[in-house]
């Protein structure tokens, strides 16, 4: 229901602004600016879909091979008293537990191409357990809600575009990511315990969050003593290899164990198509809205409006430059990052904004992709609190990252 009002108002809050600037500012190309924009985006949309069809079949392929050989069941049964607890509405050890871990790990790893196909499988696979189809489940909105909250331990194509845009040291942002996207998901996971009265202090949940803490700040100190050039080398080189380790593991247990692992993979793989079509629907809507929103001008105003208002209270507007990343990021991933581009090429690699607009690109996901994407490919029209948590963590994430950044650079 709430993403049906703001789809809608989407639309509406770009018809009123363009109807202003046409009487106003005598602007007569507005219009046709916002037609063309639904032309582009509804072309984008098919185009992501389409893109998505060839790593669809191909990693839906390795899961089934992967199914069929155990290793899915053996990832299970390591998370499986973790994943127990958070999503108690799953039975004990169900494959789909393989399925998450495999998906979380892949976005902790920046593979986004990898992380995609393998969370729609693990929506399938909930959806199957799902009593009611058209809703949204509460593991449904769980795992949704930890995907958005995009926990990445390796921001590759951040650094990359830092280093072609000629930052000193790309990797810089690397500790103020890690931290602004941990008080993401952290966010993200109590606002969704809260909604499902789920016990956060339950052993087991503190035991497994406390191994991820300890872990996470020994990558942050381990990365504070090495150079940026060896960040980088080690980040680009650890997650592929450790993405075609799994890959090797499947079709070894596989193979172990007599499975045909090329009948195994072509039955997974001619899933990846029909679940590419499935999703063109409500990727178009949701990239058309977002399109004639931007477009209209309505962003450049909430910016402006904030900035002012800021200023108005004698805060520092430092940060202000960089926010249009923050207002894009939970809307469109490729229109954020090419206003982090932008922030980066106009004030700076090296600049408080630069970096600033780096950190906030890192530090959550995409919510109204990843929601139209992953639910439009099951079906559920009824999201319920999904989108609600899904902001709370994008917020938390962005405020995280502009006082982190204060803390790092300015």
């Amino acid at each position: 229901m709430v993403l049906n009002y703001l789809w809608a108002g989407f639309f509406l809050i770009a018809f009123g602004i363009a109807l202003f600037q046409l009487i106003l500012f005598q602007d007569y190309d507005i219009f046709q600016k916002l037609v063309a924009s639904t032309f582009d985006n509804a072309k984008l949309g098919f185009e992501i879909s389409l893109g998505l069809t060839g790593v669809m079949t191909l990693w839906l392929g390795l899961m089934k091979v992967g199914e069929r050989g155990g290793i899915i069941a053996i990832f299970a049964k390591l998370v499986g008293p973790f994943f127990n607890r958070l999503f108690p509405n799953i039975p004990k050890n169900h494959p789909v537990f393989g399925s998450i871990l495999m998906n979380f790990s892949a976005n902790m790893l920046g593979l986004d191409n990898a992380a995609t196909p393998l969370g729609l499988k693990a929506m399938r696979e909930m959806q199957e357990l799902n009593p009611s189809q058209d809703t949204a489940s509460n593991p449904q909105i769980m795992f949704l809600v930890l995907n958005t909250s995009g926990l990445t331990i390796i921001p590759i194509s951040i650094m990359v575009f830092r280093a072609q845009l000629g930052a000193a040291d790309p990797s810089d942002v690397f500790i103020p990511i890690l931290l602004a996207t941990f008080f993401s998901t952290l966010s993200g996971l109590i606002a969704v315990a809260i909604y499902q009265r789920i016990n956060l202090l339950d052993p087991v949940i503190l035991a497994y969050l406390g191994t991820l803490i300890l872990l996470i700040t020994g990558l942050i100190y381990y990365f504070s003593t090495i150079t940026q050039e060896q960040i980088s080398i080690i980040s680009t080189v650890a997650s592929n290899v450790i993405l075609f380790s799994i890959i090797i593991s499947f079709i070894t247990l596989a193979l172990i164990r007599k499975v045909n692992v090329y009948e195994a993979f072509i039955e997974g793989a001619k899933e990846g198509f029909s679940v590419a079509i499935s999703i063109i629907p409500y990727l178009v809507a949701i990239l058309v809205a977002i399109g004639v929103f931007r477009v209209s001008g309505a962003l450049d105003m909430l910016v402006n409006g904030l900035g002012y208002l800021i200023a108005a209270a004698g805060l520092n507007t430092d940060f202000v430059p960089a926010l249009p990343v923050a207002f894009m990021k939970p809307l469109s991933g490729s229109g954020a990052r090419g206003l982090m581009v932008e922030a980066m090429t106009t004030y700076g690699a090296d600049s408080f904004v630069g970096r600033l607009a780096s950190v906030i690109q890192g530090s959550t996901e995409t919510t109204f992709y990843v929601l139209a994407v992953y639910f439009g490919s099951v079906g559920v029209r009824r999201t319920r609190y999904a989108l609600t948590c899904g902001l709370l963590a994008d917020l938390a994430g962005i405020v995280a990252a502009i006082f982190i950044a204060y803390l790092f650079f300015h």
